[in-house]
């Protein structure tokens, strides 16, 4: 019986690492012999809802019905923990609480890092010998990855400065320059000026991407806490980023006070 499931056990670890080896080799390869990154990804999940574990719940406006209820769905944080200081604990129930007032996405602000990638929209890869660049389909917006020697941005920004180097076939993202402006999920949870993003996208094969993040902000947390979830190349006939310059959907909300009105309208 022992000898069996030795034998089991052989066999199986020898089918792992067969089909670990034909994932790595249908990994694309750019010239210099990395991984060629180039495509149309997305995330398929709920961490734009929420980051951690979370229960279905009614939309923000009864109007909404079906459409705007939050599903359930398993968190992406490691530990299912995110480790707010007490204040800031604090601030992130606020934010849910005062989410459709204040929520960038709601408002078309750019997305931020890492919230870009999870977001329900797609976004492109675009690797060349020099850089790397990414394209998001929200809010039309972008970001240049710097894979030569580390530089520094003077002020910050949504999208923040990303300097690149590889790891083996992992492609390692540092971010900092973030505005603090941003927000890391529906749910309320936020950002600062101080947050300091990695970002690790490791092939798993020619399809699929590991998407790994460590989020750092002393100001913030009182620790180091990381996320992680698969990325899916978009394999549909005609992939494409389609414009969704949604600034135009927000005027109203934003500035609906300024509207000119008929006369007599109250």
């Amino acid at each position: 019986m022992d000898r069996d499931l030795m034998m089991i056990r052989r066999a199986l670890a020898t089918w792992l690492l067969i089909g670990a080896a034909a994932a790595q080799a249908q990994i694309p390869r750019a010239a210099d012999g990395k991984p060629d990154l180039s495509g149309i990804w997305q995330a398929v999940g709920t961490a734009h809802w929420d980051l951690q574990d979370h229960a279905p719940q009614p939309p923000a406006l009864y109007q909404l019905g079906a459409v705007g209820a939050v599903p359930g769905g398993r968190g992406v944080v490691e530990g299912n923990a995110i480790p707010y200081q007490p204040w800031a604990a604090e601030k992130k129930q606020q934010n849910f609480a005062n989410r459709l007032a204040e929520d960038p996405e709601i408002k078309c602000y750019m997305p931020g890092i890492p919230r870009a990638t999870y977001l329900p929209f797609p976004f492109q890869i675009v690797q060349t010998q020099r850089d790397i660049f990414f394209a998001y389909e929200f809010a039309n917006a972008d970001r240049k990855v710097n894979m030569g020697e580390p530089t520094e941005y003077p002020y910050g920004t949504w999208m923040g400065w990303s300097n690149g180097r590889w790891e083996g076939d992992t492609l390692v993202v540092d971010v900092t320059g973030l505005n603090g402006m941003s927000w890391l999920d529906r749910a309320g949870n936020f950002t600062s000026e101080n947050t300091h993003v990695v970002e690790r996208y490791t092939p798993l094969d020619k399809d699929h991407l590991r998407y790994d993040v460590t989020i750092e902000d002393s100001t913030l947390f009182t620790r180091p806490w990381k996320i992680s979830l698969p990325l899916y190349r978009r394999i549909d006939a005609g992939a494409e980023l389609v414009e969704f310059r949604c600034v135009e959907f927000t005027e109203r909300l934003l500035y609906g006070e300024l509207e000119k009105k008929p006369a007599g309208a109250k």
